[in-house]
């Protein structure tokens, strides 16, 4: 064990995994969910953090039976608690269950998910490879008839399109609750916003981390049931939050390099595009492009709500007219690209 501690950059003696739980009236998923760290296969040091925010149903007790199980089996359990009538939310949840642990790395787990036997170990070993990256796994869909789409999407993306896609609208490459990185370079990207209810605290993470040079990897087995249901905390953010700090990434991370670009979409999703631009970056449009001829017929796009005089008036072209760099804009699902 200490030669494994030795390679993972670890002090003998240290913990090296804590396992990071926030909770929120889970009563309905936390057993099964603690009952997948009692399961892990993982040999070395291991710690379960959980921090119970402001729960009104039977979560504590949960947390309580559970503590004496997994401290028997040799896992020692930290719980901290906000006992206020209002929650502070996932991103302060997080915050404090990560401050309250000591491991040298640390792996996230929704209250409402269930973890594999081997994810621990396989995340483990491939996050002592790679220091600054976010390390994710494969995922299983409980339904399984739920968002279909998305889950072929997390489940199926090349190491390449890890880094590539990272603009569409489904949010990080790989999806919080199977992340699992180490605590400095966690320190490094900064802790979660702790906004409250509404805030993508895992996305904005997400872009933070790979604003500082992380790395972003995936274990390609399913290590993780995801449930899907009414109370998930993700559905507490709106779809126009996330377009705005999508845009704002996009500005900061391409668009602030390129002196001009073509937005492939002059339909619903391409205006909206461009109407949600800084006025900096409006001024960079040189054209809409598209297939549809009945776009392409109108010859430009009036900018209405501009103050400016006369509004800007951007050109329309065919597709094989248009000059790169692009930003392509495609619905169904709703993304967003940037293409060099």
């Amino acid at each position: 064990m200490a030669e494994a501690e030795r390679a993972a950059g670890s002090p003998p003696g240290a913990v090296q995994v804590s396992v990071i739980v926030p909770v929120h009236n889970s009563e309905c998923w936390l057993d099964e969910c603690l009952k997948s760290v009692w399961e892990q296969d993982f040999k070395q040091t291991m710690e379960l953090s959980i921090f119970n925010d402001a729960s009104k149903d039977g979560s504590a007790e949960i947390i309580a039976k559970w503590k004496i199980k997994l401290e028997d089996a040799g896992v020692p359990v930290i719980v901290g608690s906000n006992d206020s009538a209002q929650p502070r939310g996932v991103g302060f949840a997080k915050n404090q269950a990560i401050m309250q642990s000591s491991g040298t790395y640390l792996c996230f787990l929704d209250s409402d998910d269930v973890m594999m036997p081997q994810r621990v170990r396989l995340q483990h070993e491939a996050a002592i490879q790679h220091p600054n990256s976010i390390i994710g796994c494969q995922i299983r869909r409980e339904p399984p008839e739920s968002t279909e789409r998305y889950t072929r999407w997390v489940n199926n993306l090349t190491e390449e399109q890890l880094l590539t896609q990272v603009f569409t609208s489904h949010g990080p490459t790989v999806i919080m609750p199977t992340w699992f990185c180490s605590r400095e370079w966690f320190y490094h990207v900064g802790k979660f916003d702790e906004g409250g209810k509404g805030v993508p605290e895992d996305l904005l993470f997400f872009y933070k981390h790979l604003q500082k040079g992380g790395e972003v990897l995936r274990v390609n087995h399913c290590l993780l049931l995801y449930r899907y249901h009414p109370q998930a905390a993700t559905h507490s953010v709106l779809e126009e939050t996330i377009w705005n700090h999508r845009v704002k990434f996009l500005e900061d991370r391409v668009l602030s390099s390129w002196a001009s670009f073509t937005i492939w979409n002059a339909g619903k999703q391409g205006k909206k595009l461009y109407r949600s631009l800084s006025p900096a970056n409006r001024k960079k449009v040189t054209a809409f492009c598209d297939v549809d001829g009945k776009k392409i017929a109108k010859g430009f796009y009036t900018f209405e709500e501009s103050e400016e005089r006369p509004k800007p008036r951007i050109p329309i072209c065919h597709f094989s007219q248009a000059t790169p760099p692009f930003i392509i804009c495609v619905k169904q699902p709703s993304q967003l690209y940037s293409q060099l």
